[in-house]
């Protein structure tokens, strides 16, 4: 059983209680106009080239043995469809500037890699985080790494934005000690507007998953608040309604994360303008206001947290 990873991040404060070792699956069903994870999207891995790193050595004008790769007066040209992800032009590219973006896991060595880091775990709270991407399209893999991740000791979080069939969401949150679990915007025209689906089945999922949790498991909410999408009051006083009437008093925290454009680089490598590239940061007052109206929601303010960065007024 294999799973396309496109990057382990250690030392992460941001996914869950502690300090956590992140695993970021490949492929999403959304598609936020605001990601922060570009690269993650797509579910098959791709190698890229980043003009800025190239030396212009023109090692890998002749590497290719495929035809995935020749050379041109502007750099390398990259032909997905001959390219067979040998990882040959990137283990060769002196400079970096050729870049694989996701490889391929088995659950055993998965798990193995991320248990390196049980020393950290024990000793702050944390443990594991799935994420992504969208770690339930890869469900299967994700259940027996999250079995495997428990057998080993290791406390288990699923980040997951609940776009998905509710019994791949069940069946691998049963794994889990802690549900991350995003709700975007209240509004479904909207949500379609920004992510490219109905918030439908994602209201249901929450709901199925509230009650499906057992005694000891945690239930987390995460808002992002993007300028112009999700950052109103309207769309805050909205979600937390629902949390508070609709989730059977399960949510633990209610986290709302400032806007941040610190993936700028990441669109600009892939060859992609962002659509927020030029968006600047919320302010504190802003925040101030947006966590004001959360608090109004219903939901008891004393469980709702802000992080991300701010502008100075």
């Amino acid at each position: 059983m294999r799973a396309t990873i496109l990057n382990i991040q250690r030392m992460s404060t941001e996914d869950g209680p502690g300090i956590r070792t992140t695993v970021f699956f490949k492929g999403c069903p959304l598609s936020c106009t605001w990601c922060h994870n570009p690269e993650s999207i797509d579910r098959a891995p791709r190698v890229i080239w980043q003009e800025q790193r190239c030396i212009g050595c023109r090692t890998c004008d002749t590497i290719c043995e495929h035809g995935g790769l020749s050379p041109s007066p502007s750099g390398p040209r990259l032909d997905p469809a001959a390219c067979r992800l040998c990882g040959a032009c990137t283990d060769a590219c002196p400079g970096g500037a050729l870049e694989r973006l996701g490889a391929e896991w088995e659950v055993e060595e998965l798990a193995a890699e991320v248990a390196k880091d049980r020393a950290y775990f024990e000793e702050s709270g944390g443990g594991v985080t799935a994420s992504g991407g969208e770690p339930t399209l890869w469900a299967d893999f994700s259940k027996s790494f999250f079995k495997r991740c428990r057998a080993l000791g290791l406390s288990t979080a699923l980040d997951t934005c609940g776009a998905c069939s509710q019994k791949s969401l069940l069946a691998l949150a049963a794994e889990a000690d802690l549900v991350l679990f995003d709700l975007k915007h209240a509004d479904e025209d909207r949500h379609r507007l920004f992510t490219g689906q109905s918030n439908r089945r994602i209201m249901e999922n929450a709901r199925a998953l509230a009650k499906a949790l057992g005694p000891k498991q945690r239930l987390w909410v995460r808002t992002p608040l993007i300028p112009g999408a999700t950052a109103t009051g309207e769309n805050l006083l909205a979600l937390g309604r629902f949390i508070a009437s609709d989730l059977d008093g399960r949510v633990e925290r209610w986290e709302l994360l400032a806007f941040n454009n610190l993936c700028r680089e990441q669109y600009r490598r892939l060859g992609r303008r962002w659509e927020f590239q030029d968006t600047p940061l919320l302010t504190r007052a802003e925040l101030g206001r947006l966590l004001d109206a959360a608090s109004a929601s219903g939901f008891e303010p004393e469980r709702i947290a802000t992080s991300g960065p701010t502008l100075m007024e």
